[in-house]
């Protein structure tokens, strides 16, 4: 049995269809990755698995667990963390509040800055994870120094907190500089030694070719092949679905077909 299984999901919004009957697992203990071009669906693939947007049709369940339709926050309560394209911290507080808040999520994040300040086991364990992503000597910090990298460091360490079975990755390495890139990776890399699960979704080929150990290619709302790193990219098909004129959808950052293709 899959840890996460998304079997023939169809969403649609107006006349788009985002997603047709996609479909993909991810095994407990590996790294999985989503690639595509614009427009394939991918962001709206973990909008749905996470809860934000309700599939047409299909299912999502987590360890044979049915999670379809259920809410952002039941998801993340069952392990499933998520990060997002645009990082999601509190830019005003520092890092270190950052990491309280996420360890009382579910009290509001004032109460929880305040209630989680007099805790030391709770200031321990965020202190850990920030320094574990390289961020505890800037703990005192305001967040919106942090650069566009470290943000997506801080918002990794954000989502480990709550210790999730599977951690969905959107976009680590957009925007960010080489440098960050390769800290990020070697980052989950030894998480994911130590048993943590991952599902990436990533434009930066060889991002995902250097850590995932599947990689599964989505083109026009579905899942066009799955197979290991190398098996994918010598695939004509990946070719075909990144050269084939596709069109932005809310899922564009930016990001170019020819960069996405050869990691630039």
């Amino acid at each position: 049995m899959a840890l996460l299984e998304v079997r023939s999901v169809s969403k649609s919004f107006g006349g788009l269809q985002a997603l047709e009957n996609c479909s993909l697992s991810v095994e407990e203990g590996e790294i999985a990755g989503v690639i595509g071009p614009n427009g394939s669906g991918k962001t709206t693939l973990f909008n749905v698995v996470t809860g934000y947007i309700r599939p047409d049709a299909g299912s999502v369940s987590l360890r044979g667990v049915p999670i379809t339709g259920a809410s952002p926050a039941k998801v993340f309560g069952l392990g499933i963390g998520r990060t997002f394209q645009i990082t999601r911290i509190f830019a005003r507080l520092s890092v270190l509040e950052n990491m309280l808040v996420a360890t009382q999520r579910h009290e509001g994040w004032l109460r929880s800055v305040i209630r989680a300040a007099s805790s030391p086991a709770e200031r321990e364990r965020a202190m850990e994870l920030l320094d574990f992503v390289d961020l505890s000597r800037l703990a005192s910090l305001p967040a919106a120094n942090l650069s566009f990298g470290q943000r997506k460091l801080l918002e990794l360490a954000y989502v480990l907190v709550a210790d999730p079975v599977v951690v969905l990755l959107d976009e680590p390495a957009g925007g960010v500089n080489p440098t960050l890139v390769n800290e990020i990776a070697e980052r989950i890399r030894v998480l994911n030694r130590a048993g943590k699960t991952f599902l990436v979704v990533e434009h930066n080929m060889e991002f995902v070719m250097g850590i995932c150990h599947r990689v599964t290619v989505m083109h026009q709302g579905g899942a066009i092949l799955t197979g290991a790193p190398e098996q994918v990219r010598k695939d004509p098909r990946v070719l075909d679905a990144y050269l084939g004129g596709i069109d932005e959808d809310e899922e564009s950052d930016g990001s170019q077909v020819d960069g996405a293709v050869d990691g630039t």
